[in-house]
């Protein structure tokens, strides 16, 4: 858990993005519309824009903040909240001070302005809560419990983004895969998506993957997709963990985008019963430290395995080979 040296506010500051529009040169401003917004995701696809070649967006915001942070009594002054849009990929950081709504200082709305040319893939919104703190200014004492995904190139509002698999022939493909030529496939995690380049030169590899049915090719093509998905899982977790961003006292964050999403999703298998910061701490402190990340394989082999389901489909795959045997000497 961080620890402030200052009193920080208790309670839920919500972040709710109403409203999308864009717009391109000498072109009327389009208003997205509720499409492209999934309040249960909490994200903004602005790919759903009609005008492809839109320079500038607008997103309305608004956020609702404990009432406490604008008490007289209260241990905080000039109280402001800020709408905060990142993306690391560009190092982009876009700020937005929001006006207050209501007498009682717990709604606050405002506009934030996107350039286009600034956001690479998907970038994350959030509000803070700034305030003077026993005389020192520009102190955070609160920010948005969730935040809210801006993705530039989706034209679907969704928070999940899936692996992409890319069917290609090693021997005279991109020159980075030749070298891999007798491997059935390889995973790059290095992108904005995890990629599955799956080589086609690969002799029945493009037959097994596309087998169908409760047949030996069907469950064939089960166990191998099911392997694939726990190799994935397991470059994943290593991308993410290698691509921490660490503080002056040597605290991890959480990656932004899928790769904080996969620590997430794993790191209870791989450091059980911790909390989520703790456990990325731990995993941190193995992987940078003299001992310990090699005893962590296992737990990291495990965690992709359960995300792939590989026991379920292994059992499935042997219950199914006995029973095409009993099948084939009735």
């Amino acid at each position: 858990m961080k620890v402030f040296p200052y009193p920080r506010l208790r309670g839920t500051v919500s972040l709710r993005v109403d409203s999308a529009r864009v717009k391109a040169p000498a072109q009327p401003r389009e208003q997205l519309d509720s499409r492209a917004r999934s309040v249960i995701e909490r994200v903004v696809a602005l790919g759903a824009a009609e005008t492809e070649d839109w320079e500038t967006a607008v997103l309305t915001v608004s956020a609702t903040i404990p009432s406490k942070a604008t008490d007289p009594a209260g241990p905080w002054s000039d109280v402001v909240v800020v709408a905060v849009l990142a993306e690391r990929a560009t190092n982009t950081r876009v700020t937005s001070t929001l006006a207050r709504e209501t007498e009682d200082g717990r709604d606050w709305c405002g506009e934030l302005q996107v350039l286009r040319s600034d956001i690479h893939d998907r970038a994350v919104l959030t509000v803070q809560v700034v305030a003077t703190v026993d005389g020192d200014p520009g102190r955070i004492v609160g920010e948005a419990a969730e935040d809210w995904i801006v993705d530039v190139r989706s034209d679907v509002p969704t928070r999940e983004q899936s692996f992409d698999i890319k069917e290609v022939g090693f021997a005279k493909g991109p020159r980075w895969l030749q070298g891999f030529s007798e491997a059935p496939w390889i995973v790059s995690a290095s992108g904005a998506v995890p990629i599955v380049h799956i080589n086609t030169d690969f002799e029945g590899m493009v037959d097994v993957l596309g087998a169908e049915g409760r047949g030996p090719e069907g469950l064939v093509n089960a166990m191998l997709v099911s392997q694939m998905a726990a190799e994935v899982w397991t470059a994943v977790f290593h991308s993410a963990i290698g691509d921490l961003e660490i503080e002056d006292d040597g605290t991890p964050l959480f990656p932004h985008g899928w790769r904080g999403e996969v620590l997430r999703e794993m790191l209870p298998d791989v450091v059980p019963e911790r909390t989520l910061e703790d456990a990325l701490r731990e995993v941190h402190r193995r992987r940078v430290g003299a001992t310990g990340w090699t005893e962590l394989q296992p737990r990291i082999q495990y965690a992709a395995m359960r995300r792939a389901e590989v026991p379920r489909v292994l059992s499935e795959t042997v219950r199914g080979l006995d029973k095409l045997n009993r099948e084939d000497g009735a």
